[in-house]
């Protein structure tokens, strides 16, 4: 229906609250959101986000009530999730678990879907000890109700992956995939969503271990299924493509990088928006391609863009947000700009040391950046002193 159309609709003929049209029209909103991530899934996800918004007003503002309402607002966290609406969607999920928890227990298998939903939410957000506490539950209680080989039961063994390989732990990383992938090939097939996202996940850990021959088999097999199954795309699909221009990068293969990553950021763009995580990752790589090109200015501005939205929309202490301002840093550096490095470096330094500890490799990382600044800016003493 057209904005006018419904701004005529809701001011003349609906002159008195009707609660039950309101509850009917959440229940015809939620059962349009897709919940498996088909081919046309992300368009239909963009379609219906204005009507989400509008349902989702009538439950905050306690225009209709929560109770019984548990798996629409499970289904409303999960797309503004997909959407990167991350403060929305957790309060979603809150509720949701709030009323699974008291309708059906806390070890019923939709009590466990919302909560290893909010642990990916958690790890999207940058908040990986809160991820972990409910990973870790999710996974024991369907271990428990549905056995170590159920999709549920491995979903949550590959999103545990995920949270270690960004913890740093790699070698737990890669036991959590391996478990999946092992049992997902046995029990769905080669070319199940399932298994492609764990095939692209142990991409992601091989590139992280240097195995980069072994990374781009990875790649390449989930982005031949990807293709076959959700399209070229597809935002899940790009996400691969988006990888396989980080791994080209490693491999000194800067023109392929280059293409890979205009492909990723102009499906991005046209799939889920230019303030969408997924695009904003993708500006930050295309950036730090271009400084390695020598294209200061351009990476600059593209990097300073991407902090200050990434700032915005996830937080100042979100690792994205992190990675962001550390990769300006050093684009600052390469143009001689070495007070605003060292100041940039020096804000990355104590985020690191706050977030990840003082060992973490990205602390000790951000910590020799910080150092080669202030040696170029003949600060020799405070370029040498530990600082702690």
């Amino acid at each position: 229906m057209h904005s006018v159309v419904h701004t005529w609709t809701e001011h003349v003929l609906n002159k008195t609250w009707n609660v039950e049209m309101a509850v009917l029209a959440l229940d015809c909103v939620v059962l349009h959101i897709p919940v498996t991530n088909g081919p046309n899934s992300w368009a239909i996800q963009r379609r219906l986000m204005r009507h989400a918004a509008r349902c989702w007003s009538f439950v905050e503002n306690g225009m209709i009530g929560a109770d019984g309402k548990a798996q629409a607002l499970h289904h409303l966290g999960y797309l503004y999730t997909q959407q990167g609406k991350y403060s929305d969607a957790e309060k979603m999920y809150e509720r949701a678990l709030q009323g699974y928890e008291r309708a059906r227990g806390r070890e019923d298998p939709s009590t466990l879907d919302t909560v290893n939903n909010l642990g990916i939410l958690y790890t999207d957000q940058g908040r990986l000890v809160e991820a972990e506490k409910m990973y870790a539950r999710a996974l024991h209680g369907y271990e428990r109700t549905l056995g170590r080989e159920h999709p549920k039961t491995l979903d949550t063994v590959n999103n545990l992956g995920v949270l270690y390989a960004d913890q740093g732990r790699l070698v737990e990383a890669e036991k959590m995939y391996e478990r999946a992938l092992h049992v997902y090939e046995r029990t769905l097939g080669p070319e199940h969503l399932s298994t492609l996202y764990a095939v692209n996940n142990l991409g992601v850990l091989y590139t992280d271990q240097g195995k980069l021959v072994e990374a781009e088999k990875m790649y390449e097999r989930a982005l031949h299924g990807f293709e076959r199954t959700l399209g070229r795309e597809h935002p899940t699909t790009l996400d691969t493509v988006n990888n396989l221009g980080v791994l080209y990068i490693n491999q000194g293969k800067l023109v392929e990088a280059e293409k890979m990553y205009e492909q990723a950021l102009h499906g991005y763009g046209i799939a889920l928006g230019l303030e969408h995580p997924s695009t904003l990752d993708t500006i930050n790589n295309l950036a730090r391609l271009y400084a390695k090109l020598g294209k200061l200015d351009e990476a600059a501005a593209m990097i300073q863009e991407v902090v200050e939205k990434r700032r915005r929309i996830l937080g100042d202490e979100h690792p994205d947000t992190i990675s962001a301002m550390r990769n300006l840093a050093v684009t600052l550096h390469a143009q001689r700009k070495l007070d605003e490095a060292a100041a940039m470096q020096g804000e990355v330094l104590e985020q690191r040391r706050r977030i990840l500890g003082e060992d973490h490799p990205n602390t000790l990382s951000t910590m020799s950046n910080l150092a080669a600044t202030l040696h170029a800016q003949g600060k020799l003493e405070e370029a040498t002193e530990p600082r702690g």
